[in-house]
């Protein structure tokens, strides 16, 4: 299918990205002080094409490659990082939806979550990097004769109550080491599902994430992506933890503050400049790792591009506050809402290697260097 209205996005390099990042960047700063999911937001994105970046052209897509697709983060991110970590959750359960071999389930569903009309998001933390430790699986799925029964709960869902479906992954009791796993698109109203309300962030609380609740849903087998089988993140449907995605909302994150900083250097240019010409320097080197693993460079490692992203984002939207001085520490501007959502990066899908090394740096123990 052909896609040739003059308002869609069909290409990271159009004018038209920037337009879309403008409203975007006007919107950011009422999702902190009022974290009220951003329905607008999103709805702009889709009517842009936005949600079309990620899957093929065979199923409707605009079928970006993965550096495309990271350059358009890129700009996002930097506009808003609230509506873009939404929408890395709403791609990432498109495109296992794409990538499953129910293809009954992908014509029936896909039409509408790219057209906007609905919505859906991902709960498969605790099958990567989180509730990992603990000895009992938090999301249990059983075997039935039609499907499969699900009781416990996702940790972390975005935008759960706004979904219509989340893909989410569970846990086989079946004897098996380590458990069997299945994904599957749950549908939200199924009986036995319920959404708290969502946990209160440090940043990011208009993503409305929380947990979301299984209380012995009876879950039919038209709706399974992958499995049952053992770590079956691992699969064409695999998880990208760590991966470049994440390292791209960082590095777009960042340039948000250091783009603050330059503007600042213009009326106190003495240390300010220096600064941001550095930080700068460093964006512009990253984001070219960034897009030179995409197209299959061994350039660097993931886990070391993210933890240099972490890094980068952290300082620069620090040194942006120290630019704004007491008028950046008041609620409302936007250099003290760059600082705590740079938290984020330390806590979203990090791989331990990620973790390790943002703690040496922290601690001053070694460098983050390749």
């Amino acid at each position: 299918m052909a896609y040739t209205s003059p308002s869609l996005i069909t290409a990271p390099d159009q004018p038209q990205l920037a337009d879309l990042c403008r409203e975007l960047a006007a919107r950011s700063a009422a999702l902190d002080s009022a974290p009220v999911w951003p329905a607008e937001q999103l709805s702009r994105c889709a009517r842009a094409g936005v949600f079309r970046w990620f899957v093929p052209e065979s199923v409707g897509g605009f079928g970006w490659s993965e550096a495309d697709v990271l350059r358009g983060y890129l700009r996002l991110s930097a506009a808003c990082l609230t509506t873009t970590f939404i929408l890395t959750q709403f791609t990432s359960a498109c495109r296992r939806i794409v990538d499953s071999d129910n293809e009954s389930l992908a014509r029936r569903w896909l039409p509408q979550l790219l057209d906007g009309s609905h919505f859906t998001t991902v709960g498969i933390s605790h099958l990567t990097t989180s509730r990992r430790h603990l000895a009992k699986p938090v999301l249990r799925a059983e075997a039935t004769a039609d499907g499969f029964l699900l009781d416990g709960h996702s940790p972390w869902v975005t935008g759960a109550a706004h979904a219509d479906a989340v893909v989410i992954g569970a846990t086989l009791a079946d004897g098996q080491q380590g458990g069997r796993q299945i994904l599957a698109l749950l549908p939200i109203d199924l009986p036995g599902v319920a959404v708290p309300p969502p946990l209160a962030l440090v940043g990011l609380s208009a993503s409305c994430t929380g947990p979301l609740e299984c209380d012995r849903v009876s879950l039919p087998r038209e709706f399974l992506l992958a499995g049952p089988a053992e770590n079956v993140m691992q699969g064409k449907t695999g998880a990208n933890t760590g991966g470049l995605n994440t390292s791209a909302l960082a590095i777009g994150h960042a340039a948000a503050a250091i783009g603050f900083l330059a503007k600042q250097a213009k009326a106190r240019p003495e240390l300010l400049a220096a600064m941001a010409e550095s930080l700068h320097q460093e964006q512009v080197e990253l984001e070219a790792s960034l897009l030179r693993l995409a197209d299959g460079e061994a350039v660097c490692t993931s886990e070391s591009l993210r933890a240099r992203s972490n890094s980068l984002a952290l300082r620069s939207s620090q040194a942006a506050l120290v630019a704004a001085k007491g008028t950046g520490y008041v609620v409302g501007h936007p250099a003290g809402r760059w600082c705590r959502e740079a938290l984020f990066f330390l806590v979203w899908s990090c791989p331990q290697p990620v973790t390790a090394a943002n703690l040496c740096e922290l601690a001053g123990l070694e460098s983050l260097a390749d």
